[in-house]
């Protein structure tokens, strides 16, 4: 029991840390990509504003809600793994 709350407690943690890293990465690119159109469509109004609504409708997106899967499919793959294990 005590290995089990191991794996629970240090695979929460460890998918946490990636959770934070992926995240990060994913709104950096999507704001370099926002600064990259801006510049490309001649520069439309303020930078800031177009930085901001095109963050906001990223907040909205799918790929955002789709980075929590790092922590289901995790999770269901070890659950079937130890079913597998101990049940087949």
């Amino acid at each position: 029991m005590l290995a089990f709350l191991r794996l629970v407690v240090f695979g929460f943690l460890i998918l946490s840390v990636i959770y934070v890293i992926v995240s990060f990465w994913s709104r950096a690119t999507r704001r370099r990509k926002l600064e990259r159109e801006w510049e490309a469509t001649g520069r439309p109004g303020d930078k800031e504003t177009y930085m901001t609504e095109g963050m906001e409708q990223y907040d909205r997106s799918l790929r955002r809600k789709l980075i929590v899967l790092i922590y289901v499919v995790p999770v269901v793959a070890i659950a079937a793994i130890i079913y597998v294990t101990n049940f087949m």
